[in-house]
């Protein structure tokens, strides 16, 4: 399951997640996309697990089947960038 699939699953739209993690919707459709990989700060991740009512290995999960093709295979991260305030 990727980003789209447990966005959906939740019944929610791109605006809704958007305005709860404080984030511009376009953010959002280039994750789902695999534009883009997230780039969030710990809350909005945890934001996002409990929006998408799923674990936090289902969303690292979803993450990497959303991360484009060329970042799957270099990439051995789990796919999400945390930002940390200083």
């Amino acid at each position: 399951m990727d980003l789209r699939a447990l966005r959906e699953r939740a019944g929610l739209t791109i605006l809704d997640v958007a305005r709860e993690l404080e984030c511009a919707e376009s953010s959002i459709r280039n994750w789902e996309k695999s534009r883009t990989l997230p780039k969030m700060e710990v809350w909005q991740v945890f934001r996002m697990r409990d929006l998408y009512r799923c674990s936090e290995a289902e969303l690292v999960l979803a993450v990497r089947k959303s991360m484009p093709t060329e970042k799957k295979e270099t990439d051995k991260t789990d796919g999400v960038t945390i930002l940390m305030q200083s």
